[in-house]
């Protein structure tokens, strides 16, 4: 199967510098397969919407926005002067390629103006920015925090924010402490411009979680109910925030790897994928054939099981209770063939840099060849059960549903926007990690409804079998990691006779390998959608920067829109088919 060919990117940079002129500050040389420029921060939401609306086949997609606090960088060669780095990332589906905006702002009071006039999904990221790296938007109405408590002191992505409990004093809950706290989270609908009141009725201000079951997780959406119908909705996020990209400046470059399993915790390895993808970059590291076809057989299992729970869980909240038992079945079957390979069942950190951990084991063929010859008449049954039950149908055709050019307008990706009838997947448009030597099919809808979600979520599993039956019947032979010596251990043998290679050995083990200085970026289509890693290496042991976009969070951003006029009973359905995971959202 031969990709389809990326754009040549080389007029995209002279349209902006005919049309912006000495706005285009300069062109960053980095080892991305796309364009990253400087821009003045006064002509941003222009630039920004030149490129979204005004340019042949244009760039609709903001796939993320983010900061990088740049005051203890050392390698910054090419770069403009900058404190803090607003940086966003376009994506063009026409051209098949991306663009990466950066905007330099002052260290003590970065400040920009804002691009959510321009593309509304920033809206988000830019409370992000602010909330993580104290970035101020111009035009915005607020500044409100998004993952961190209302309260809280500092900006903790920032370099001078601690990053441990330890470095601060004991904490002491007070009974002024927790007064403040309560007073702090206690929602006004005024203050954040929703009405109060709806053709003279006045509307019921409901909380709808944390910790209701069909919000999937720690997740609270505010509501304001005329009866039993949804007149406004207000998701809050942030109860799940473990501070990910704050662990990864800390931890070694192989220390990180666990952490990637717990951002999806659904996913498993899968997760793993774009941080290697983007260290592989940057250490110019190329993974053997059997390694990559060990990784994709992985990730396509996990796409199962996530499908899996997905299924059942959509079934149950419109009121099918069966099933989700048989989908747990099948579920738990295919988590004991990934505990036999990987030793684990749901993080099993069993990609490295270079390649996987362990070679498959004995009896491995047996237990996935069972399990393709099992699988397809169990999803025929599900068909039967869910797909084609007259309930099901009923309680999702022709709801929640939205276009394309809406999903694109908001950053949705994934099976939300293959629902929709757009057939994008990295997997197929830019084939990474082996994905070039497969024969499969995206499955995609035409309503855009929950429906069309749940269909072409089974539609993939049937797919992602196909893959995973082309891995048993092709596997390469060869190594599993590639000999590359920032992949690799130097040689046993050497070890026993040459000092220098014995202490090269002890330090890349106790201090972590060095990865060059530079910028990278990995990219893939999870079971959510894009997941992105960008990633800023100093030279050293740990991380600069990571910086890690997840189809989550991107997901949730578009609920109030599609939630308003829906009735409770169909708010649960449609949040049911966004399947999204906390952790994913707050990371």
């Amino acid at each position: 199967m031969l990709a389809e060919p990326r754009a040549d990117l080389s007029d995209v940079p002279a349209a902006l510098r005919q049309r912006f002129g000495p706005a285009i500050l300069a062109q960053q040389p980095t080892a991305e397969d796309f364009p990253v420029l400087w821009i003045a921060p006064e002509a941003a939401p222009a630039i920004h919407r030149f490129l979204k609306s005004e340019i042949d086949r244009p760039f609709p997609l903001l796939a993320d926005l983010w900061a990088i606090d740049e005051t203890t960088r050392v390698h910054r060669d090419a770069q403009p002067a900058s404190g803090v780095t607003i940086a966003s990332h376009l994506i063009s589906l026409d051209r098949n390629s991306d663009i990466r905006l950066k905007i330099a702002c002052d260290a003590d009071a970065p400040r920009m103006p804002s691009i959510a006039a321009v593309y509304p999904n920033a809206d988000w990221y830019e409370r992000e920015a602010f909330d993580m790296f104290g970035v101020h938007f111009d035009g915005r109405d607020s500044h409100r925090r998004i993952l961190m408590p209302p309260t809280w002191d500092g900006h903790p992505l920032r370099k001078t924010h601690h990053a441990r409990a330890t470095e601060k004093p004991p904490f002491r809950m007070t009974p002024e402490y927790f007064a403040a706290e309560e007073a702090a989270s206690t929602f006004d609908p005024v203050a954040h411009g929703l009405p109060t009141t709806q053709d003279g009725s006045e509307l019921m201000q409901l909380n709808f979680g944390p910790h209701h079951p069909s919000t999937h997780g720690v997740f609270k959406i505010v509501l304001g109910l005329d009866g039993e119908d949804v007149a406004w909705a207000w998701p809050d996020i942030g109860y799940h925030h473990r501070g990910a990209e704050k662990m990864a400046e800390r931890q070694t470059w192989h220390g990180f790897l666990p952490y990637t399993d717990r951002i999806d915790y659904l996913g498993g390895v899968m997760s793993e994928l774009p941080y290697l993808m983007a260290v592989e970059r940057l250490c110019g590291i190329t993974v053997p054939p059997r390694a990559e076809t060990i990784r994709v057989m992985l990730c396509e299992m996990f796409r199962i099981t996530n499908h899996l729970l997905f299924y059942g869980t959509m079934a149950q909240d419109v009121g099918q209770m069966s099933p989700v038992f048989y989908m747990f079945t099948d579920r738990e079957r295919a988590h004991r063939i990934m505990e036999a390979i990987t030793g684990a069942r749901m993080h099993p950190a069993f990609f490295r840099i270079g390649g996987v951990a362990l070679d498959l084991p004995p009896g491995w063929d047996t237990m996935i060849r069972d399990f393709c010859d099992w699988m397809p008449k169990r999803l025929d049954d599900y068909e039967t059960m869910v797909l084609k039950s007259g309930l099901f149908r009923a309680r999702t055709v022709g709801i929640g549903a939205f276009d394309t050019a809406t999903a694109l307008e908001w950053g949705t990706t994934g099976p939300q926007l293959r629902a929709t009838g757009c057939d994008w997947d990295w997997r197929k448009r830019r084939p990474y990690g082996g994905y070039d030597q497969f024969d499969f099919d995206v499955p995609t809808g035409n309503r855009g409804d929950i429906f069309d979600r749940t269909k072409v979520r089974a539609d993939e599993m049937r797919q992602s079998l196909r893959i995973i039956r082309q891995c048993l019947d092709n596997m390469p032979g060869g190594p599993i990691k590639a000999d590359h010596p920032l992949a690799m251990p130097p040689d046993r043998n050497a070890m026993r006779h040459d000092i220098e290679t014995l202490i090269q050995h002890f330090v890349s083990v106790s201090r972590g390998l060095d990865v060059p200085a530079g910028e990278a970026t990995g990219q893939i289509e999870t079971h959510r959608g894009l997941t992105q890693y960008a990633i800023v290496s100093d030279g050293g042991p740990t991380s600069y920067r990571t910086r890690i976009r997840t189809a989550s969070f991107a997901h949730l951003q578009l609920l109030p829109l599609v939630a308003k006029g829906m009735s409770v009973a169909d708010l649960v359905a449609y949040i049911a088919s966004i399947d999204f995971v906390m952790s994913d959202v707050d990371r």
